[in-house]
């Protein structure tokens, strides 16, 4: 069985993920102008541990591309009004996302 490398427990019983999620952090997502006048909507405030786990994840869903990089996730296009729903979905409280 596999274990989790932060606490030790059984991967099936870990909750460590669910905690991170839970922590402290505030999600910020908003919609900028890159070159060419092209939108980008940005995501500030997601951890370390699951920043390229909920890039993937979005992108998916999205479908759109996208990177994770310096701590915020860049997704090509204006998903400002869906990212909200997806990332309550993936287990992030409501309260702590902040659609700008």
């Amino acid at each position: 069985m596999d274990k989790c490398p932060k606490c030790g427990m059984l991967k099936d019983l870990c909750v460590c993920e669910v905690l991170d999620k839970e922590g402290t952090q505030k999600i910020r997502v908003y919609v900028t102008k890159k070159k060419f006048r092209k939108l980008i909507t940005v995501i500030k405030g997601i951890d370390k541990p699951q920043l390229q786990q909920t890039t993937k994840e979005l992108k998916n869903k999205l479908a759109c591309g996208g990177t994770a990089k310096e701590g915020m996730i860049i997704l090509q296009g204006n998903h400002k009004n869906k990212v909200g729903d997806i990332l309550k979905k993936l287990g992030y409280p409501e309260e702590s996302i902040e659609i700008a």
